[in-house]
């Protein structure tokens, strides 16, 4: 089992940043990628970023690529979403979930285990 923790989410205004957390713990030496997903309301969860667990390779959909920025702490098996340059359309809940597979892991169905989620509104 992997548990995972978001944190950071928040209300704040266009053009804002955010830095979201999500800490990994338990059995992660199975993990090969952490990723970020977003929810909004009636909507399904969709990707937004990836990094792989060693923290050398990394995918954004293109909506927020030159905005946000995925990282990784080894030493606290920490990921990390920088969101910059807000927009409203960013709004919705962002869950981070690991994954085992090499593949498809802009699909949600990759994923093994999800965290709780964290709110993110943004106003215009």
């Amino acid at each position: 089992q992997v548990q995972l923790v978001e944190s950071g989410g928040g209300l704040v205004q266009a053009g804002d940043s955010l830095r979201l957390s999500c800490a990994a713990s338990g059995r992660t030496f199975s993990t090969y990628a952490m990723s970020w997903f977003r929810q909004a309301p009636g909507k399904e969860r969709v990707f937004v970023a990836a990094i792989t667990w060693s923290g050398g390779g990394s995918d954004y959909t293109d909506s927020v690529k030159g905005r946000f920025t995925i990282t990784k702490d080894n030493a606290k098996n920490t990921v990390y979403l920088q969101m910059t340059s807000l927009k409203p359309e960013d709004t919705a809940v962002y869950f981070c979930g690991t994954s085992s597979r090499c593949c498809n892991i802009r699909r949600s169905t990759a994923y093994d285990y999800w965290g709780q989620g964290t709110q993110v509104t943004v106003s215009s």
